[in-house]
């Protein structure tokens, strides 16, 4: 440990672990405040305990009658924080079963929270098999051990990392307690569990979308000086492809709304039922009157929701020029081909690149200095109204590159070949199906596709556009447990990566071994039911912890025109706490929403 910390053991015997600690510490700032539950003469009557207790007291402290469960209630701790607090083998007592010892855990947890420092760790030591995680060998049945990490959930305490139990370092360490005897146990392949604070969840919430803000652009994860695996991904990608062919990013700003028109004339590919359609209400920016009163009159709908991982972006604040704010998470139910001038939020960067393009083709041609074998690419976010999956992301970065080239020189084949060098160190391979090419990976599934249109008056050119999911690359290339770790906010996340490490350098996470936790819903709906409209009320309602939602049964009444839905829901995070309280939190709390915002009757 650095310099100035203070260490606070709790739960000791004999106090040779404290004592042994202290000796670690001898010369360094650290100072050591040790405590047992017992009063002082039982705790004396333990071999070796007096004079363990005056080694302690040479540099440190110690306090008798302390119940690490109610840490808060001792006196002597009020006003002090600990950056480490140590519990050393903790036992329930006596024999007792894994449902006191979790329990004894719980209670510690959520006592320890009030005395530790910020950014402060604590510090479990188990046996081999109690922790109940994949680091025990062999690891127990979940059911039968004492489940640290979600009984640390409870306190909103994440595992962050596991090492063994150093016994070498603490020569005058003697373990006793075995069932409360002065009898020693085995603490052979034993392991320290060390648990960090997890950062809050943060609801849904207001999120402006604006396209410049004082002449920068709002793309935090894809500008210059970004750090940002997504950012790595697309520089490596990028740095591949220009030993090939020269490759000239685009750098204009592109709005983050398409019309119905634009992803007809440009994206045939996208299904319409998968955008994020918007009503778009004029408003006078010039003028300062307060309009409050017209929007409450005016009947026609102006929010929408994004997905839930956006909400973790709390810096970006967008305004789109001349637009009513939205909001950011669902769907609004309207059918696109019977509504004039309806939009979207941006499904893919094509449009607006094609559109680009042609304006650069005509300075080119009017200039007379047409190039081939040259690349243009364009990088920014783009959003999916998908259902709630693994791999299902509602939004994700998109690298498109394109490019114009001779017929018989077979480009697509060339880009194709050139990515799938790229990417095949990374489980990318490459599929010919109609229409183009499809880069695939598992366990994410597609992750690009190469694919080739007419040029207009050249019929021995074709264009080439290669189309990418930054967002599943960087999972591959990074090896990510999670895709929604690219939107945490939390500075363990992108700190792995301030020294741009090279593509194939394995992210480690700060939360390891998070426990899924699954509950049914059942509910009856009328006859005009949406199932988007449930993903999004899900995304919403979870704080986008449910990881994967499965239909499991559907029934409708011979006589009523209504029907029942049962879903199975997977709570998961790999960014957050999440305790079994949390999650039936979080579902409580979805039952309410699809009351009120989709009139179903919970059953």
């Amino acid at each position: 440990m650095s310099p100035s910390r203070a260490v606070l053991m709790v739960g000791e015997g004999n106090f040779s672990f404290s004592a042994s600690a202290c000796q670690l510490y001898s010369g360094s700032e650290t100072t050591v405040t040790a405590t047992c539950l017992q009063h002082q003469e039982e705790a004396l009557r333990h071999e070796g305990a007096a004079d363990n207790i005056q080694t302690i007291k040479d540099s440190g402290t110690v306090l008798f009658e302390v119940d690490c469960t109610k840490l808060d209630e001792c006196a002597s701790l009020q006003g002090h924080r600990f950056d480490r607090v140590v519990f050393n083998f903790p036992h329930y007592g006596r024999k007792s079963g894994v449902k006191k010892n979790r329990e004894l855990l719980r209670n510690f947890f959520l006592s320890c929270v009030q005395v530790l420092a910020e950014g402060g760790e604590v510090h479990v030591s188990l046996c081999n098999g109690q922790g109940g995680t994949p680091a025990d060998q062999p690891k127990r049945e979940w059911h039968n051990s004492w489940q640290a990490v979600a009984m640390a959930a409870e306190a909103d305490l994440i595992l962050s990392a596991i090492h063994p139990f150093e016994n070498d370092k603490h020569q005058s360490y003697k373990c006793t307690g075995y069932r409360s005897q002065d009898k020693g146990f085995h603490v052979e392949k034993a392991l320290v569990h060390m648990f960090t604070r997890s950062i809050p969840y943060t609801p849904a919430h207001l999120l402006k979308v604006e396209e410049v803000v004082e002449g920068e652009k709002v793309q935090r994860f894809l500008c210059s000086d970004s750090v940002h695996p997504v950012k790595l991904v697309q520089d490596f990608l990028l740095e591949g492809l220009m030993k090939k062919w020269p490759v000239s990013m685009m750098t204009e700003t592109i709005p983050f709304l398409l019309t119905a028109k634009q992803l007809q004339t440009h994206c045939c590919g996208i299904d319409s039922a998968q955008c994020y359609w918007i009503h778009l209400l004029q408003k006078d920016l010039t003028s300062d009157t307060d309009t409050s009163a017209d929007k409450e009159n005016d009947p026609r709908p102006t929010e929408t929701l994004l997905p839930t991982c956006l909400a973790s972006n709390k810096g970006d604040r967008v305004r789109i020029k001349g637009v009513e704010s939205f909001r950011s998470a669902c769907s609004l139910d309207i059918d696109p081909e019977g509504e004039s001038g309806m939009h979207m939020l941006r499904p893919s960067l094509l449009p607006q690149m094609e559109e680009l393009l042609a304006k650069k083709e005509a300075i080119i041609n009017a200039d007379g200095n047409e190039k081939d074998d040259l690349l243009y690419g364009i990088s920014g976010v783009v959003f999916r109204n998908v259902p709630i999956g693994l791999w299902a992301m509602p939004a994700f970065h998109e690298l498109l590159i394109q490019g114009v080239f001779p017929s018989e020189s077979e480009p697509g084949k060339l880009l194709g070949e050139k990515l799938e060098t790229l990417l095949a160190p990374f489980g990318v391979s490459i599929v010919t199906e109609q229409g183009g090419l499809r880069l695939k990976a598992q366990p994410v599934g597609l992750v690009g596709k190469v694919f080739a249109s007419d040029v207009s008056d050249n019929n021995n050119h074709v264009r080439i556009t290669a189309s990418l999911n930054l967002d599943l690359l960087a999972v591959l290339l990074f090896s990510l447990p999670d895709w929604r770790l690219l939107w945490s906010h939390d500075p363990r996340f992108l700190k792995q990566f301030s020294s741009h490490p090279s593509p194939g350098t394995p992210f480690h996470p700060f939360c390891l071994y998070p426990e899924p936790f699954i509950f049914d819903i059942s509910f009856w709906t009328g006859p005009t039911w949406e199932e988007k409209n449930f993903h999004a009320v899900v995304r919403e309602a979870s704080c986008g912890t449910v990881e994967q939602v499965k239909l499991i049964d559907r029934f409708s009444h011979p006589d009523l025109s209504q029907t029942s839905y049962c879903y199975r829901l997977i709570y998961h995070s790999h960014t957050h706490a999440l305790s079994h309280t949390r999650a039936l939190q979080f579902h409580k709390h979805l039952e309410t929403l699809l009351s009120s915002r989709l009139q179903v009757t919970i059953r």
